[in-house]
């Protein structure tokens, strides 16, 4: 498949997308032996091979994990604060993976993480209606009549936010538990759908992106996704 060279050259950790633009504009990168000073060429990983000051770049495996992201943990590399990263809970040599998606400080569950910037796409963007399910714990008691709104759609802070399900787990006077599906990652979404209906969220779960489940795996482990599973998140449900 073909690609822009500048993404190529991205993807392969030669440098940002911005920087490997800089270095095709400065005559520094050939492909099959030619000099290429346009943006818009495109290469072939399979079939081409590319140079940058004449040495050969080779593409990087592309890695998909799966982790259980504790709370208490940023998605971030660096944190101003100081506070543990998910980098933290990974092999030192996977820092240039990047989340798909976030998990904000205080909440936990489902997390992946990849080299692979087509498959990050394909997973936050809503045009592909990707699915990513949480199990919420509220506050007090909840009512299914009191949750039915999220489901229509309601306005905060200026952005229209909507959940594609909302079910009822349990409920007693002390806590409820309510399980939210979207096809969004809007800015802290459930937390702010919830809140909108007045309810104070106590734990919030990612269970499922796709077809992919939490299961078994521990808070702070990871896990490399199989192939199989790779293809199922790219399949429409």
């Amino acid at each position: 498949m073909s690609v822009r060279l500048q993404k190529f050259l991205a993807e392969a950790g030669v440098a940002s997308r911005r920087a490997s633009e800089e270095l095709i504009q400065a005559g520094r990168v050939c492909v099959n032996g030619a000099l290429i000073r346009q943006l818009g060429a495109k290469v072939d990983a399979a079939r081409d091979t590319v140079t940058v000051d004449g040495k050969p770049v080779r593409t990087r495996r592309k890695l998909y994990v799966a982790l259980h992201k504790p709370p208490g943990v940023v998605c971030s590399r660096k944190d101003e604060r100081a506070r543990p990263t998910v980098y933290d809970l990974l092999r030192p040599e996977w820092r240039n993976l990047h989340p798909v998606g976030r998990l904000d400080y205080d909440s936990e569950g489902l997390l992946f993480l990849t080299n692979d910037g087509g498959f990050t796409l394909h997973l936050t963007h809503p045009r592909y209606g990707v699915r990513k399910r949480y199990r919420v714990t509220v506050a007090g008691r909840v009512t299914a009549a009191m949750l039915e709104p999220l489901t229509h759609g309601i306005w905060h802070d200026g952005e229209r936010l909507q959940a594609r399900r909302v079910r009822l787990v349990t409920a007693n006077n002390t806590r409820s538990v309510v399980e939210v599906e979207l096809t969004e990652g809007k800015n802290r979404e459930v937390r702010r759908l919830l809140a909108a209906v007045g309810q104070t969220v106590q734990r919030l779960v990612r269970t499922q992106i796709g077809r992919i489940k939490l299961g078994e795996l521990r808070p702070g482990k990871w896990r490399t996704l199989t192939e199989s599973e790779i293809k199922s998140l790219l399949t429409p449900l």
